[in-house]
C-alpha cells in the first residue's frame, strides 16, 4: 500500500499475538503491526473461501485457536 519493502511474519522468531488478533466475529485477522498487515495481504489470509471457512468452524467451537 504505501510501496515500501515490509518483511512477512516469522513464526519462528516472532509470536502471532505480538503481530495479529482475530476480529470480533473471529473470522478475518487483523495485523496489529505494519509486518502482520504486510503479511496478511501478501498470502491474502482473509481471502472469501477462508472467511467462509472460518465462520463454520467458529459455530462448530473449533476456532479461533488459543494461543
Amino acid at each position: 500500500m504505501t510501496g515500501e519493502t515490509t518483511p512477512l511474519f516469522n513464526p519462528r522468531t516472532q509470536r502471532w499475538s505480538d503481530n495479529f488478533t482475530w476480529s470480533s466475529d473471529a473470522t478475518t485477522v487483523e495485523g496489529l503491526t505494519i509486518i502482520g498487515r504486510a503479511t496478511i495481504v501478501c498470502l491474502r489470509m482473509n481471502n472469501p473461501v477462508i472467511l467462509v471457512a472460518r465462520r463454520r468452524w467458529t459455530i462448530s467451537g473449533w476456532h479461533p485457536p488459543d494461543d
